[in-house]
């Protein structure tokens, strides 16, 4: 069955299930975190406290993890978490925002790799590469490095990606111009999305709860990784598209970016995705 017809029915069974996704995330984008998850079909809950964590965590179908505002109050709360997920056999999903910027967020972003067994970590390219133990270019939260094409290092990201699943056990999520989703052996490259989409603070968190949510509506770790990034790409274009380019801009952008989610289906997914399997 193609990949695009696969996402599909797990939409489908995500809209049916309505898995809770328990978030650790920032307070910069939260808001739009606990929006998209419920325009997927999600039912998000954002308790960060230590002391509620593990009894949280008992109740979700998937934990997301997001290091994009980091306290130490919250980073024992996130490996408290993360922890208790393991015991329970629920799915953690990392993204490790800037991670490179600075070396408390490598650091921290390395110790959540080590003390929790994840099942997906979703990042930019910098974000991906740092954590992998290449030096690479960080601008505060956003990546500095961008691959397009053979000519633009694609197929030595592609056997980053591949080792770098292997050698964790787990899905690697690289989402840029060319989205790269692997388990280390089955490797997929996406070209959905739109250029506009970098302007608005949050798309790659967003993404990543999609990723969370899809996570908790079945067993396919690498399906549930590539369908949140198809929809999150999909939804992207289609929210630029019905943009009135004269009067509109990045902000009427986001609100029809949820929209999209909210209205995403079949035909969509089918018509839509630029899904290569490698």
């Amino acid at each position: 069955m193609e990949a695009s017809k696969r996402i599909s029915k797990l939409l489908y069974k995500l809209r049916e299930k309505k898995p809770l996704v328990h978030h650790l995330t920032n307070y910069v984008t939260v808001n739009d975190c606990a929006n998209i998850t419920l325009a997927i079909g999600g039912s998000p809950v954002m308790a960060d406290d230590i002391n509620e964590v593990r009894d949280m965590v008992s109740l979700a179908s998937s934990l997301v993890i997001n290091i994009g505002t980091l306290n130490s109050r919250t980073v024992e709360a996130m490996l408290e978490a993360g922890k208790r997920a393991n015991e329970l056999g629920v799915p953690v999903v990392l993204d490790p925002v800037g991670a490179g910027a600075t070396s408390y967020r490598t650091e921290t972003a390395k110790r959540i790799m080590n003390e929790i067994k994840l099942s997906v970590i979703r990042g930019n390219l910098s974000e991906i590469k740092t954590l992998y133990g290449i030096e690479a270019q960080t601008r505060g939260v956003d990546s500095s490095e961008t691959f397009e094409g053979k000519d633009g290092g694609l197929e030595a990201v592609k056997k980053l990606a591949k080792d770098f699943a292997l050698r964790l056990n787990t899905i690697i999520a690289i989402t840029g111009a060319i989205d790269i989703i692997t388990d280390g052996t089955i490797l997929y490259s996406v070209e959905n999305g739109h250029e506009t989409m970098s302007k608005i603070t949050g798309t790659g968190c967003m993404c990543t709860s999609l990723i969370g949510s899809y996570l908790g509506a079945g067993e396919d770790k690498l399906l549930a990784a590539l369908s949140g990034v198809v929809s999150m790409g999909i939804a992207g274009e289609i929210a630029y598209e019905s943009l009135n380019k004269k009067d509109e801009g990045t902000g009427t952008l986001k609100v029809k970016l949820i929209d999209a989610i909210f209205n995403l289906c079949e035909e969509n997914l089918c018509k839509r995705s630029k899904i290569n399997e490698a």
